[in-house]
């Protein structure tokens, strides 16, 4: 005879307290939990690329300058240009670049930024490039 023989065979017991639990839930008593809270995240934040902000020359600036100048005295035509800026990261050092295709609504010299026609607000300080038809007569002459 085995020590345990005598109980072997009776009916499983169920408790009149508590309900019986599902498997799923008996399955997530044993799952594993995130001891690193955050730190699946933390690693994504670090590894995410950013651009770091090119310094423009003299000539870049007067060339952008004179662009900005047309595009300022001709906001009646509104003319398409595409805007090239860059946009700082708020959480690490470096940004990325956009680009915008529109219309210039106006200028805000207060805050020294353009509001295109869309409500896009472009910093004028962070334009790096502006391109459009309306130069064509810039670059052949």
């Amino acid at each position: 005879m085995q020590q345990y023989d005598d109980i072997l065979y009776l009916p499983h017991h169920v408790s009149v307290k508590h309900p019986r639990m599902s498997g799923a839930e008996r399955a997530a008593q044993f799952s594993p939990f995130a001891a690193l809270t955050g730190y699946d995240a933390a690693v994504r934040e670090t590894a995410r690329q950013t651009d770091t902000r090119e310094e423009l020359d003299e000539s870049k600036i007067s060339m952008l300058n004179e662009r900005l100048q047309l595009v300022f005295t001709s906001l009646e035509e509104k003319p398409e240009i595409t805007i090239t800026f860059f946009v700082p990261d708020d959480r690490k050092a470096g940004g990325t670049y956009m680009s915008v295709t529109g219309v210039v609504k106006k200028f805000d010299v207060l805050k020294r930024r353009i509001v295109m026609a869309d409500q896009t607000h472009i910093p004028i300080d962070q334009i790096f490039e502006i391109d459009g038809a309306c130069f064509d007569a810039i670059r052949e002459g």
